[in-house]
């Protein structure tokens, strides 16, 4: 029904109330005679308790996320003591005497710091945990791309181009040999780096795809272009490129027929949206598009932009299509 986040989140405050609910009762037992009635008394304590949590709440859900979190310390704090002082007052304050609103004042701002202690904590475990995963996943990717990614097949392929070239005298043989290097070293260096210039990510694309349409011939279309500024932007590394070759792997390297790729990234101040269409051939083969490289940047988008990204895939008949868009600023 919930997220386990959400979940974790909700069962943790009901247990916070209920420890707070048990114990101002307890704290209150020795003066549980001067209540009315046992229901008085409760009713008392469970009221002094939710005065409690609700400012533990506001604060939490509220106040720290659109304040604190976002550097007005000055307007946290102003509100933060609004906060306490107006609970203080509703609970607290009696037409013959201010002495409870003072008290109240005082003891929230006792439980409050206590509250915010054990947040802060909280965050500081989950971020740790969340840094560990991360360089957990960057060794993986690490030790992957270096098995994996760096394909021989690929180089094979690419090395019989040039010496196709060479053979030929062409004056493209150059250019294709720059181009192998810049992927190949591009690809050791990278894998060792949380980020990378996104000008350098799609450079690395462009050489790749420049490769694939020598190696393809003439039977396949490759179309790619960026609009937008992308000076001075950084993406993960290596996060782009498993699409790209998915759509060479399953449209053009699989068939003879004629097959157009087209790629495209459009950048707007810190959002990139990447879009990659590819035919597929008519008497496609079934299997499994979404193997293991997508499935681990599917991992890595949630990981590092967990809430600034959004990928569509739409796989039809004749076009395998991707939309892919990044906050860029957003990594966490």
């Amino acid at each position: 029904m919930f997220k386990k986040p959400l979940r974790n989140t909700i069962l943790l405050n009901i247990g916070a109330f209920l420890l707070v609910a048990m114990l101002e009762i307890l704290g209150g037992w020795i003066s549980k005679d001067k209540y009315d009635s046992d229901y008085a008394f409760y009713a008392w304590q469970l009221g002094f308790a939710i005065s409690i949590m609700a400012v533990i709440w506001v604060n939490h859900f509220i106040l720290i996320p659109l304040f604190y979190d976002k550097k007005k310390y000055f307007l946290y704090g102003i509100l933060l003591i609004g906060t306490i002082f107006l609970t203080s007052y509703l609970k607290g304050y009696s037409p013959t005497s201010w002495i409870g609103v003072y008290k109240m004042f005082f003891f929230l701002i006792y439980t409050t710091g206590t509250g915010m202690a054990a947040f802060f904590l909280r965050r500081s475990i989950l971020f740790r945990r969340k840094n560990d995963e991360k360089e957990k996943l960057q060794k993986e990717m690490e030790l992957n791309y270096l098995k994996e990614q760096v394909n021989p097949h690929f180089l094979f392929n690419s090395l019989n181009s040039i010496y196709s070239l060479s053979r030929q005298q062409s004056s493209e043989t150059p250019d294709v040999v720059m181009q192998l290097s810049e992927l190949m070293r591009y690809q050791l260096e990278s894998s060792k780096k949380d980020t990378v210039l996104l000008k350098e990510e799609l450079e690395f694309i462009e050489n790749y795809l420049l490769l694939e349409e020598k190696r393809l011939s003439n039977r396949c279309t490759i179309e790619f272009s960026i609009d937008g500024d992308v000076l001075g932007l950084k993406i993960a590394p290596m996060l782009l490129i498993p699409f790209v070759e998915n759509a060479v792997k399953h449209g053009a390297q699989s068939t003879n027929e004629q097959s157009t790729i087209s790629v495209s990234a459009n950048v707007k101040n810190t959002k990139l949206h990447f879009h990659i269409n590819n035919s597929k051939p008519s008497l496609n083969t079934t299997s499994k598009r979404q193997g293991l490289g997508l499935e681990n940047v599917k991992r890595r988008l949630k990981l590092l932009y967990p809430s600034a990204h959004t990928l569509e895939i739409d796989d039809s008949e004749k076009v395998y299509d991707v939309n892919l868009s990044i906050d860029l600023n957003a990594q966490q």
